[in-house]
């Protein structure tokens, strides 16, 4: 998932949204990026502060160089998608397909031609810490792409076919109540 390149992991302890500004006297606009100051400088960022911002910086320079370039508040549902499906060339998980004789099989034992794809958990962690990303970056709840219908679809298509590839059902993990302690007979 990790896409950035090292300059830009470096670039600034907490990821900036960036948002053009114009100076109206000389007619040109400039990048400005107002950063959050809810992290002090002596603290170092979680793990998972670090992933968050590896990921929002990798999704804004998709939008960047996607043709035409993107920007934040243009994004919808659909451009998550091919940002998920651009994503599918970096993954390392093997998902058989439906001609494939090892499909089903949760150990094959050969290999087969089938492509490497994201794995179902790493796209739903991913679009978890984007969906937190962009609202911390100013983007509101309602307006947020990474919780469109369409991507938690097709979240739950790509869990339920991989699932289905390996042969495994997916089943999701219910609570169970904690049982009530009650105090023992004296």
């Amino acid at each position: 998932m990790d896409l950035v390149s090292e300059s830009a992991r470096v670039a600034s302890p907490r990821y900036k949204m960036e948002t053009p500004t114009s100076n109206p006297t000389t007619g040109t606009s400039a990048v400005s990026s107002p950063s959050s100051g809810s992290n002090s400088g002596s603290t170092t960022p979680s793990r998972y502060e670090n992933q968050k911002r590896r990921d929002w910086n990798t999704f804004c320079q998709y939008l960047r160089n996607h043709r035409p370039p993107l920007s934040l508040a243009l994004c919808s549902g659909a451009h998550v998608l091919e940002f998920l499906h651009y994503l599918d060339q970096f993954g390392k998980t093997k998902v058989h397909n439906h001609p494939c004789p090892f499909f089903g099989l949760p150990n094959p034992p050969a290999p087969c031609p089938c492509p490497l794809r994201q794995a179902w958990g790493s796209l739903d962690a991913l679009i978890g810490r984007l969906r937190a990303a962009y609202e911390e970056n100013g983007g509101r709840p309602e307006t947020n792409p990474f919780g469109a219908r369409a991507v938690r679809i097709y979240l739950r298509d790509v869990r339920d076919f991989q699932a289905k590839a390996r042969g495994v059902s997916y089943e999701k993990k219910r609570k169970r109540p904690k049982p009530k302690l009650t105090p023992a007979p004296t």
